[in-house]
């Protein structure tokens, strides 16, 4: 069991279990071949090209007419529905506008086959329901079967990842074995995070999302943290579809994104940026794949010391741990002993990749050196130019932030907040010696009512969510992930 996940964590793939199925193929006629040719020259880019466009994309980016002869198309509900009888398990929400984002340990939950679903949003206003929605009336509460691995999904229809081409993207073998499946009602939505690892490429099969995005740079603008805790997401304290200002007031300057995904559509998430994603139509079905990036050996090591860190705080008997601090995605709580051994998977795993690079055998899948944006760091990226146009379309800035704010590139604690400049007066905005609470979000937590508070910075309470918040904060994450390998290598050189 170990020497799989080092594998795993060292980004050795080759373990993977191989299908059993029967692989005898008909031969192809002729005019099979002319057909899947055809097919291929009316795509407005070839797979070498998509694969070049989406290493060297730096922002979010939407592909058109790259799906029209993907047969998972077809994976309408409807469809589904028919494909599959188990029971799924669907995350209920309350349709509210509230200034908090709802988190999955707040949802609902109920298991329910797909034909089930089927009736949830296709009942009258006023009509009953029953079954296992019974208590969830699509007009008060939204419904969502998230993160569903499609290769246990169709484990005894292996014929259907071949529905879902990621070949054409340039990623040779990658099907829907390597995907995830969303299925969803109106208002159904992921609370806004990035994700540690990888980038995404997202295809929209039925119904619309709406995409709301921000790039790393923002991330001190969104408040982090690591509770509810899942393993490679880090979640924003902000609901930004109803952000309270005065509590988040740095949100002012957080540049978002927007796009309204459609049918037969593929979006591009590049690496680290932050989404929050909701279904806008009746039903929605889509399909992800995340990619893996050359850096997401260091990012495990960072996520190792991440889930260290949590599980020994909130672990630890505390009147202050009585809130449900772990998302009901992730199996249990480890203990230390196998935190650290996990951290020390990473750390040699880490290591390994590193000497493996140094060697000249690094992975074909992702050549070349990238930044932390996870865009290409080569001489020829000074004359690529990124094919925008009908068939590639930017997620353009939806409006110009009330602040701006330079490019944060080092840690909250280093940078002057006077560098931010104000477009307009707010008596909301901290000033003066609230710099570091503005950039740490520490502001936040100052209970109206304590005693003292009606002095400037007294009465606050830190709880061990908050100081959570700055010890697994990304930077120091990242920060404390950089004198781990350095000392490693200063160990090992």
């Amino acid at each position: 069991m170990l020497d799989q996940l080092y594998h795993l964590l060292k980004g050795d793939f080759s373990t993977s279990v191989e299908p059993t199925w029967p692989l005898f193929r008909f031969p192809c006629l002729e005019s099979e071949k002319s057909a899947a040719s055809l097919t291929m020259a009316s795509k407005p880019f070839t797979p070498e090209e998509t694969r070049r466009i989406v290493q060297f994309l730096k922002n979010p980016a939407v592909f058109l007419n790259m799906t029209t002869d993907w047969p998972a198309l077809h994976w309408t509900v409807e469809h589904l529905s028919a494909c599959l009888t188990e029971r799924l398990r669907f995350r209920i929400g309350k349709r509210t506008e509230d200034v908090a984002p709802l988190f999955e340990t707040e949802c609902f939950y109920t298991e329910a086959t797909i034909k089930e679903f089927l009736l949830l949003f296709t009942a009258n206003e006023d009509e009953s329901l029953v079954g296992p929605f019974s208590d969830y009336h699509c007009k008060e509460f939204w419904a969502y079967a998230d993160y569903k691995y499609i290769a246990q999904l169709f484990q005894d229809k292996p014929a259907m990842f071949q529905d879902v081409v990621w070949s054409d993207f340039g990623f040779s073998g990658r099907d829907g074995r390597d995907s995830t499946l969303w299925i969803g009602t109106q208002g159904a939505n992921t609370p806004c995070h990035l994700d540690s690892y990888g980038c995404n490429l997202v295809f929209q099969i039925q119904g619309r999302k709406r995409w709301h995005l921000f790039p790393p740079d923002d991330t001190h603008c969104l408040y982090p943290t690591r509770i509810p805790y899942e393993e490679s997401s880090v979640f924003s304290q902000v609901s930004v579809i109803q952000p309270d200002l005065k509590k988040f007031p740095a949100f002012r300057r957080a540049r978002v994104h927007t796009v309204t995904l459609q049918p037969g559509q593929v979006l591009f998430v590049p690496r680290h940026w932050w989404h929050y994603v909701e279904s806008v139509d009746p039903v929605t079905v889509s399909v992800n794949s995340w990619i893996e990036l050359d850096m997401d050996d260091e990012a495990r090591v960072g996520e190792a010391l991440t889930k260290t860190i949590v599980c020994a705080l909130k672990s630890a008997p505390s009147l202050d741990n009585n809130d449900r601090w772990l998302n009901p995605t992730e199996d249990g709580v480890s203990s230390h002993d196998e935190n650290m051994q996990y951290l020390n998977l990473a750390v040699k795993a880490c290591m390994d990749k590193r000497r493996d690079d140094a060697e000249g055998t690094a992975s074909l899948a992702e050549p070349g050196k990238r930044d932390s944006s996870g865009l290409l760091k080569t001489p020829t990226s000074l004359s690529f130019m990124v094919p925008y146009g009908p068939h590639l379309i930017p997620v353009n800035l939806a409006h110009k932030p009330t602040y701006t704010c330079p490019k944060d590139t080092s840690c909250y604690w280093y940078n002057e907040l006077s560098q931010c400049q104000s477009t307009s007066q707010d008596e909301d905005e901290p000033r003066g010696d609230n710099k570091l609470h503005q950039r740490s979000g520490l502001h936040a937590h100052q209970e109206a009512g304590s005693p003292g508070t009606s002095g400037r910075g007294a009465g606050l309470h830190i709880s061990t969510n908050d100081m959570l918040q700055f010890l697994v904060h990304p930077d120091v994450i990242t920060l404390v992930t950089r004198l781990v390998m350095c000392r490693q290598r200063e160990l090992h050189s």
